[in-house]
């Protein structure tokens, strides 16, 4: 009996089908793209039909019957073993596999090791219970052809019960087709790019192009830019360092001796300030500070505090100030250095030389996704040890932001990972709640509204305050654990957090007229905070002009390790050797006395536009020479990952396969309990007693349960409940 007679077309429409509904059936059920909204759930659904209309109607330009319906089995094969293997590679590494991994899948599947059968479920039959069946049939099919082969009767082709439909396509039909699909397609990246502009251009996240144009186009397209960057990669060789090489030894800023040192041996607790403008400093609304806690910190004796500091990003924004204070080095002139080079590309992260130098532990504390800005590759690349992202963190009842968690809740559950860390370690937290759009409940905040008809100006001004009450909760918890006294906390702002298309509706805020505002204004609201705590740290607040370039010379000077052997474009601020040139990444400039947009020059002390002279004039040619070759450098050791070429003493790059941060619970508490009474974790210091009860919050949250301050969330408690029953104890809960 024929169970299936349809025509080609009728077949493909029934291959579409399956393959768009177990497409679905990943997007919702194994992978975690964090569709919200209507749109963003109607684009999720819509983005597998037409990219899978395009690629199985090839299967209707082939003439002969049989070749076509194998054509497109082939494709439709071919579409879900890609699915499949995303689906097996994602459980492991929350990630989506690029080229480089799909070429390198030796690798990949030698570092899977003994895991890999743990990671298929009885579930996953759905995604090949069709090929399974054909593939039983066919051999069955085979085994009977033998037989008639055997019997010398002819051999007979495996249709299974399918009818060929032999009529000739339309001579247009083919064409008419694909460009359905392309349309289909082509309206969903539109849709896509007004619900997320810069999707392609700035790559936040690679589940961000999965959940808005689909796994295959993803695939596509990492494909695109990994040759295009083996292209540019294959012009490289080891004499084009001799150029970078010469540009920093010759801009090397000898450490200050009054500070070099002075933080040696201490922890190191780094706070990413998101979003965080430097005019939030001091400024009141309606009579009260916006940020008192911080207000305080920056005028402290204790604190470096820096007036004059810049953010210096472009288009990936916070990635782009990580790599800047991580490594000294630009972003890019377009995109994200992190998205499209970190994951092959060779750093020497601060991460990195810390452990390396002085034996720092590192790791990174965010309750956002790990993918965005492809943080889960590029740290370890950078030297990380563990990455503590949103899969450790309880994202219930209430505690979800967009990027990750509410401040108050991140601080307070990093505590149960950081109190465990081999002192002293690098740590680095980053912060959510104040990022765009900048909404809040009333129960977190009751900060008085700024009164502009911009909700996200008003909204601004409460996240910042929610914020610093974190700080200070924190802080609150560094002085009861005794952490103050054996750390310095860096805390910088990464970039501006309102835009410059909003800022003449900040102007009267700022004591300023919107209608004499310019683009000298708009470069002055660049400035983001800096400061470095640490009691018996000679504070004051600095004027000298920085930017986020200067800030790992800074640092190191700090803990007494010489900067100058490694590969930096920043300087130490603190050095009397520093120049006070501040390059932005459009390639315009800041001095102590002018910045300079273009062709215009302003006088810092008034916001006025110059003429300028003939003598500034040829200071200007200088300046501008200096900046060029300082962005063009550093793009070039990116783009040619030209670090590869060159190893500091002492130095060993970052192997990043060895790295696994989601076994990095696990093995920190192994490390701890091995190491027993020589641990100096800040829990062993403690008598295996748990500091989180330190930790106080006025957090609604909190206010009945504070258990996820206390408890791993199961799936990683799962996953540290390997080793014996004494380390699945501490693995499941915090040590009380």
């Amino acid at each position: 009996m024929n169970w299936l007679k349809t025509t080609r077309s009728g077949f493909l429409c029934v291959l579409l089908v399956l393959l768009w509904a177990k497409t679905l059936f990943a997007y919702y059920i194994d992978f975690s793209l964090g569709a919200t909204g209507i749109l963003q759930q109607i684009i999720l659904v819509v983005n597998p039909i037409g990219i899978s209309i395009a690629l199985l109607s090839l299967s209707l330009y082939v003439k002969a019957p049989k070749r076509a319906y194998l054509t497109a089995i082939i494709v439709y094969t071919l579409s879900i073993v890609l699915l499949v293997a995303n689906v097996l590679y994602y459980r492991e590494f929350s990630d989506f596999m690029t080229i480089n991994t799909i070429l390198g899948v030796s690798k990949v599947a030698q570092g899977l090791g003994a895991s890999s059968l743990n990671m298929v479920r009885p579930s996953d039959i759905i995604y090949v219970f069709d090929l399974l069946a054909g593939l039983l049939a066919y051999l069955g099919f085979g085994v009977f052809n033998l037989v008639r082969y055997i019997h010398k009767q002819p051999l007979r082709w495996p249709h299974f019960g399918l009818v060929l439909d032999r009529k000739p396509v339309a001579f247009h039909f083919p064409q008419a087709i694909t460009v359905i699909g392309i349309a289909l397609f082509s309206l969903n990246m539109a849709i896509s790019e007004l619900n997320r502009p810069q999707l392609l251009t700035r790559t936040f996240d690679r589940n961000y192009i999965v959940k808005y144009l689909g796994l295959m186009p993803f695939t596509v397209y990492d494909g695109v830019k990994t040759a295009q960057t083996n292209q540019v990669r294959a012009t490289a060789d080891s004499a084009d360092m001799d150029s970078v090489l010469k540009y920093v030894r010759s801009h090397y800023a000898a450490p200050n001796p009054a500070y070099f040192g002075q933080a040696a041996g201490k922890n190191v607790i780094i706070i990413h300030l998101e979003s965080f403008q430097q005019f939030l400093i001091g400024m009141k609304v309606d009579g009260q500070e916006v940020t008192p806690f911080l207000n305080s910190l920056y005028r402290n004796k204790n604190t470096l505090s820096f007036s004059n500091f810049f953010n210096q990003v472009g288009l990936g924004k916070t990635s782009d100030a990580e790599n800047m204070l991580e490594t000294s080095t630009f972003g890019l002139p377009t995109g994200s250095l992190f998205t499209s080079l970190g994951t092959d590309n060779t750093f020497q992260g601060a991460p990195a030389i810390l452990n390396q130098t002085k034996g720092y532990t590192t790791a990174v504390f965010h309750g956002g996704s790990g993918g965005f800005w492809n943080r889960n590759n590029v740290y370890k690349s950078l030297g990380y040890q563990y990455f503590f992202d949103g899969n450790f963190y309880d994202h219930e009842g209430g505690a979800a932001t967009e990027y990750g968690i509410k401040d108050k809740l991140l601080f307070g559950e990093s505590i149960k990972y950081l109190e465990h860390l081999q002192q002293p370690f690098y740590t680095k937290i980053i912060t959510t709640t104040n990022h765009y759009p900048f909404f809040i409940t009333d129960e977190d905040s009751n900060f008085p509204d700024a009164g502009t008809d911009d909700a996200t100006i008003n909204g601004y001004f409460k996240t910042a305050h929610y914020l610093d009450q974190a700080l200070k909760e924190f802080f609150d918890y560094l002085k009861a654990s005794g952490l103050d006294k054996t750390s310095l906390v860096m805390l910088y702002g990464d970039h501006y957090g309102i835009s410059n298309d909003r800022n003449q509706t900040l102007a009267p805020l700022l004591g300023k007229d919107p209608a004499n505002w310019t683009s000298f204004d708009n470069t002055a609201l660049q400035r983001v905070p800096l400061m470095f705590y640490s009691p018996g740290l000679k504070g004051g607040i600095q004027d000298q002009y920085g930017g986020e370039i200067d800030v790992l010379p800074t640092l190191l000077h700090l803990l007494g390790i010489n900067s100058q052997q490694y590969v930096q474009f920043g300087s130490d601020l603190l050095s009397p050797d520093h120049q006070q040139l501040v390059a932005l990444r459009n390639h315009n400039y800041v001095t102590p006395n002018y910045t300079v947009l273009g062709s215009k020059v302003y006088a810092n002390q008034t916001g006025e536009a110059l003429m300028p002279s003939e003598a500034l004039k040829k200071e200007m040619t200088a300046w501008q020479k200096r900046v060029d070759e300082e962005l063009d450098l550093s793009d070039t050791v990116a783009n040619k990952n030209l670090l590869r070429f060159y190893v500091p003493p002492d130095f060993k790059p970052i192997d990043p396969a060895k790295v696994n941060y989601l076994q990095g619970l696990q093995q920190m508490l192994a490390e701890e309990q091995t190491l027993g009474n020589k641990s100096t974790s800040v829990f062993s210091q403690h008598k295996s007693k748990s500091t989180v009860d330190l930790y106080k919050t006025d957090a609604p949250e909190f206010a009945t349960d504070a258990s996820p301050l206390t408890t791993y969330p199961p799936a990683i408690a799962n996953r540290s409940n390997t080793t014996s029953t004494e380390q699945t104890d501490s693995s499941s809960q915090a040590p009380q």
